[in-house]
């Protein structure tokens, strides 16, 4: 599997394929984070061998959404418990990631592990997502943009004259430098 972008959450049910001996067999539900619906139904059949013994010959998909966030306006914490395979065995690991959609959270999830630990999108596997209060934060990255004193500076900002201007206007060019700092 293969991270393109931001990942997106899909609710994916299936069950056995129903025959005489089982006319109406368990129906499983299981939230799924992957790139498109196809990898989605994989990944269901994947889990779903390992703990009920159930491949895709000997089942069925019944219903396979996207599940997309309503409020998406303001920035949260989120905590996400997973498990990964490594060169040298397999790890849990709790991570905190802020964001305004659980989906851009397990995208930075992804990309962070990637980078920190070489840990491919396959091996990585989430147990369970939340929403953590600004109090249950664990991790100094998270705490550092919590509270009421917190600002964010904008440094090295151009003077707005120049934004919007079509290339190789008259404008373009000047003989004075940009002003980037305003005390």
């Amino acid at each position: 599997m293969t991270v393109a972008g931001i990942m997106k959450q899909f609710q994916v049910v299936g069950r056995h394929t129903a025959n005489e001996e089982h006319p109406n067999p368990e129906a499983y539900r299981m939230i799924i984070f992957a790139p498109n619906p196809t990898i989605a139904k994989s990944k269901f059949w994947y889990y779903m061998h390992q703990f009920r013994k159930m491949k895709k010959t000997t089942g069925e998909i019944l219903d396979c959404v996207e599940l997309i966030e309503k409020d998406s306006s303001s920035v949260k914490n989120y905590g996400i418990w997973l498990r990964y395979d490594s060169r040298s065995g397999t790890h849990n690991m709790y991570r905190e990631f802020r964001d305004v959609k659980l989906t851009g959270a397990v995208s930075q999830l992804y990309d962070e592990m990637a980078g920190r630990h070489r840990a491919r999108p396959r091996s990585v596997r989430i147990i369970r997502t939340a929403i953590v209060a600004d109090e249950d934060l664990k991790r100094p990255n998270g705490m550092q943009f919590v509270g009421d004193s917190v600002k964010f500076p904008l440094p090295h900002r151009v003077t707005s004259g120049k934004r919007g201007q079509k290339a190789l206007s008259a404008r373009t060019y000047t003989k004075n430098r940009p002003m980037t700092h305003f005390g």
